[in-house]
């Protein structure tokens, strides 16, 4: 047994005695989307996979440098950080690369703590879209800055002046993939050895920076999928004494870096609900109403898909980056992409996605705008043709400036607490002001350049 045909219990158990495991590895992913975990021994783990287990809150309620958020409700000091239980899902088993042999599992929070879990949030999404009628599908593309540095050298840089693998700008290099082409290799080996298997990687425009596309499938999937996809390559290039950065905009210089999210939904049939050649473009009713659910709450919805600080400096003209909630067809100036082509291929690009963002909570947040968009038969705005940033739009279609101003739009939005639940928006707002907060307690290079002398 192969550790993807893994989906049962009995399945579990059994590729475990063949492999004859003493330990498995488990992990789970915070409301940052950043991977926990443990090793866990035999015995724990079967005894887990009927009654489940229990691990500390605290990675519900704790910021990505491991401090407590101060003003949590669902978790903190209050609280006690007591454990929360879990249920291991046995249709993620996968190999680890570079342990041989080894299993990893994906873990979600259960009970409780379930309504704020980032992964228990899609489920909830993807259950609400089968309600409807739809199985969702969803392919997730990142891009990510390598460099010849390890965590060491960053920190004794203090993170400046850091050396790429590659100089100046090169995209679709076929020069570059070439003399990288172990690199390349590895990171394709990888893909398919643990089941995220990319369509497409080439050099992207910046340098050091590549463009992974994830093939297509079932959200729920495509969002393990991505979530692993980052982690793991984190792990590659740092076992090669490089390192990966996802952050939506290192250097002033170069262009930020996407996580585009490509969404389709499915009839129970298997037939394309967006798919419709007698309308302009190919697109049915249900696309159109689709569309128009994600440009009219992407405002609302924006911290789920620029969830830092960070991500807002990537939102600027000119950078392939999204500024206002706008929508075209084949357009890559606009926040929504319409793609038109056949039954299997026609589909919505979310273009506002960042490579920070937690891909759960970003796909999410495109999956259940559109499908709000569809019960509320929405129809969306005009589209935009020619260059999205040099026209003028609907003031409703502006996007929130910082993550302080995304939050408080979110925490008050109708439709997150009804697409999401009441309580994972609150937990989830609180955590992006925490964030803001966390980061105006800091000064800043610029300030000190601007001010110090002068002021």
């Amino acid at each position: 047994m192969q550790a993807r045909q893994v989906n049962s219990i009995a399945d579990t158990i059994a590729i475990i005695e063949k492999r004859g495991l003493s330990h498995i590895k488990v992990g789970l992913f915070d409301i940052d989307g950043v991977m926990r975990g443990k090793y866990m021994s035999k015995a724990k783990f079967v005894a887990s996979l009927e009654k489940g287990f229990s691990f500390c809150d605290v990675v519900l309620g704790w910021d990505v440098k491991d401090q407590l958020y101060d003003n949590a409700k669902y978790t903190g000091w209050h609280t006690g950080y007591p454990d929360a239980p879990m249920r291991i899902l046995p249709h993620t088993c996968r190999d680890v690369v570079g342990e041989a042999g080894m299993l990893l599992f994906i873990a979600e929070f259960a009970e409780d703590a379930e309504a704020v879990c980032p992964r228990g949030t899609l489920r909830r999404v993807i259950e609400k879209a089968q309600s409807m009628g739809f199985n969702p599908f969803a392919a997730l593309e990142y891009e990510f800055f390598l460099f010849k540095e390890t965590p060491q050298s960053i920190r004794e840089k203090n993170f400046r002046n850091l050396e790429t693998i590659t100089p100046d700008w090169f995209g679709y290099s076929m020069i570059r993939n070439s003399v990288h082409s172990e690199l390349y290799q590895d990171i394709l080996s990888m893909s398919e050895t643990m089941d995220f298997p990319i369509e497409g990687i080439h050099s992207e425009t910046g340098p050091g920076v590549i463009e992974a596309a994830i093939a297509v499938d079932c959200a729920e999937s495509a969002a393990d999928k991505g979530a692993l996809f980052k982690t793991f390559m984190k792990v590659l290039a740092q076992k090669r004494d490089l390192m990966a950065t996802f952050m939506a905009k290192w250097s002033a210089d170069y262009p930020g870096q996407s996580g585009h999210i490509h969404l389709s939904l499915q009839n129970k049939d298997g037939s394309s609900a967006f798919y419709d050649p007698s309308q302009t473009h190919c697109m049915s009713k249900i696309q159109r109403h689709f569309l128009a659910g994600q440009q009219a709450l992407m405002p609302e919805f924006l911290c789920m898909i620029a969830p830092t600080i960070n991500s807002y400096s990537r939102m600027i003209p000119g950078f392939w980056a999204p500024t206002d909630a706008t929508w075209g067809v084949e357009n890559r100036t606009t926040a929504l992409r319409v793609i038109p082509g056949s039954a299997s291929s026609q589909r919505v690009e979310y273009r506002l996605g960042a490579a920070d963002a937690n891909p759960y909570l970003a796909l999410a947040a495109a999956l259940a705008s559109g499908l709000y968009g569809i019960e509320h038969q929405l129809e969306p705005q005009a589209q935009v043709i020619g260059n999205a940033y040099e026209q003028t739009h609907d003031a409703s279609l502006a996007l929130p400036a910082t993550l302080w101003d995304a939050a408080q739009r979110f925490k008050q939005s109708t439709a997150a607490k009804s697409c999401f639940g009441e309580s994972f928006v609150e937990h989830y707002a609180i955590s992006r002001e925490w964030e803001e907060r966390e980061f105006r307690k800091h000064v800043t290079d610029w300030e000190m350049a601007r001010y110090f002398e002068i002021i």
